[in-house]
């Protein structure tokens, strides 16, 4: 389905498609990456990625059929992440930008992060509604994650790493402050398994059952989690 701009002058927003009523993962083609725009996406179980080659336009909202979730207390962490975590320091939102970029590296397979979602996920990160786990090495920025945070859902974007199992760390520090409260109905979203994630703990739900996870998840009264925060190597 081609979005449409509002035939209401004075009207607001997008009308996106019931993903409920979708046969694909794609839901609906056109749009805009506006703030409001975005948050409403993923308030009803959708994300942006463009159709072109690398993310380029046209703009898809996408919603799969079997969607990546990690859930409470079910994040894997081997002994041997326990061991490299201790190489790390972590940090909350003290980098966003640098996330975006070290996620956007062109040399990566399946690059899809463009320059127009860059800038959209900044306008929402000054915003507050997306938020970055940065993992360190000495001074240097060794990996890390960014998503959006709405109410007790956190929807993962991208992660990245440019040192051994960073990416991992990140993932664990995120799950661990993500569920410190203890309220079952908190999620994070990460669109589509892999075999990596699902090593992790991650579980694929039916679309379904992700859209009846996620109305309850929205419900939650968002927490900040800068606790997780321990501050950069020097």
């Amino acid at each position: 389905m081609t979005l449409r701009a509002p035939a209401d002058p004075g009207a607001t927003g997008w009308r996106f498609p019931d993903p409920d009523d979708a046969d694909g993962d794609l839901i609906a083609v056109g749009g805009d990456l506006e703030p409001a725009t975005v948050v409403a996406a993923y308030r009803q179980g959708l994300f942006p990625m463009g159709l072109g080659a690398d993310g380029a336009a046209p703009l898809g909202w996408w919603s799969p059929r079997h969607r990546g979730v990690l859930l409470p207390g079910r994040f894997h962490a081997s002994r041997s992440l326990h061991r490299t975590r201790r190489r790390f320091r972590v940090t909350v939102d003290t980098a966003f930008d640098d996330v975006v970029v070290g996620c956007a590296d062109p040399r990566r397979d399946g690059r899809w992060i463009t320059e127009d979602i860059a800038a959209a996920y900044g306008r929402l990160h000054g915003l507050g509604w997306a938020h970055s786990v940065e993992v360190w090495r000495g001074g240097d920025l060794a990996g890390g994650l960014y998503g959006l945070a709405v109410g007790g859902l956190f929807a993962g974007e991208s992660m990245f790493h440019r040192v051994t199992d960073a990416s991992k760390v990140a993932l664990e520090a995120l799950a661990a402050a993500w569920f410190a409260d203890g309220d079952p109905r908190r999620l994070i979203d990460v669109q589509w398994s892999t075999p990596h994630l699902a090593s992790l703990g991650v579980v694929e739900l039916p679309r379904t059952g992700y859209l009846r996870a996620l109305r309850s998840a929205i419900q939650v009264p968002f927490v900040p989690f800068a606790t997780i925060s321990d501050g950069p190597q020097r």
